[in-house]
């Protein structure tokens, strides 16, 4: 059982890097380097610091889908965090650099569900019965770790390094088009900076969808209808600094675009 002294300590220190505006120390020094429940349970109490103060839960995003960054990290599972409405700028003009740290950009196809996934067998089968609808997404990675200087348990006890992210509009059921088989460019301000496809996303997008929904359920917050899944990246991701324009090209489901604000002077 994870330390409940250590999970408050590296709890608050994210939380502190939140509230100032100022990447902190690696956590790993109170949760260890392989404790991922220990790292779980920091997400959870923030998570559940979040709620208390008025957020809402939209979906899940999950984090390395990609073996050269498992590979790099040491660990052989993805990781998934949690997504809040407020975390959601797809309505707006630019993205707001102000509420970012260090953000890297990442192009993904984000499911949103039409059935819970709690109960049962939470086969591939199943899970694409439950998918409503996909469509393209650019995600805004973000580390309230100072250098990004990660471990697995760093990056799961900060939310699996969430920040914002961004949903087309263009909407594609499962039976239009093959995440598995969907191909991605990314470019930055015209130029191209990252490629894949579906396949890079832990051999299938579905695939990680999966592996999510048992997993949530295994944690005791299973996914429910209507929630938006961000499935993972589909090559490298790319640093996103203020005054960015990204846009990625994701196969049949289009386009999406996110341009970073400059931020204010302080």
């Amino acid at each position: 059982m994870a330390d409940a002294h250590a999970v408050a300590r590296a709890a608050a220190r994210l939380a502190a890097a939140t509230r100032e505006g100022t990447p902190v120390a690696p956590v790993r020094d109170l949760i260890g380097v392989h404790d991922l429940d220990a790292a779980y349970a920091v997400q959870q109490e923030l998570t559940r610091r979040r709620l208390a103060d008025g957020a809402v839960v939209v979906g899940r995003k999950i984090g390395l889908t990609s073996p050269a960054v498992q590979r790099q990290l040491g660990v052989d599972q993805p990781d998934f965090g949690v997504l809040f409405a407020d975390m959601d700028v797809s309505a707006e003009t630019e993205v707001p650099s102000d509420r970012l740290l260090q953000p890297k950009a990442e192009a993904e196809i984000a499911f949103v569900l039409g059935e819970d996934l709690a109960d049962g067998d939470l086969d591939e089968d199943r899970v694409r019965a439950a998918v409503d609808h996909a469509v393209a997404a650019i995600e805004i990675v973000d580390s309230r770790v100072a250098a990004w200087d990660i471990t697995i348990t760093d990056t799961i006890a900060d939310n699996a390094s969430s920040g914002l992210f961004v949903l087309a509009g263009h909407r594609l059921t499962l039976d239009e088009f093959e995440p598995r088989e969907t191909s991605m460019r990314m470019y930055a301000d015209g130029e191209p900076v990252s490629e894949g496809n579906g396949a890079a996303c832990l051999g299938d997008p579905l695939t990680a969808l999966a592996w999510l929904a048992r997993t949530a359920r295994a944690y005791g917050e299973p996914l429910r209808a209507g929630q938006v899944v961000l499935s993972g990246a589909l090559g490298p991701m790319v640093p996103a600094p203020p005054g960015t324009r990204i846009r990625a090209e994701i196969g049949a489901l289009g386009e999406v675009e996110a341009v970073f604000s400059e931020k204010r002077d302080a």
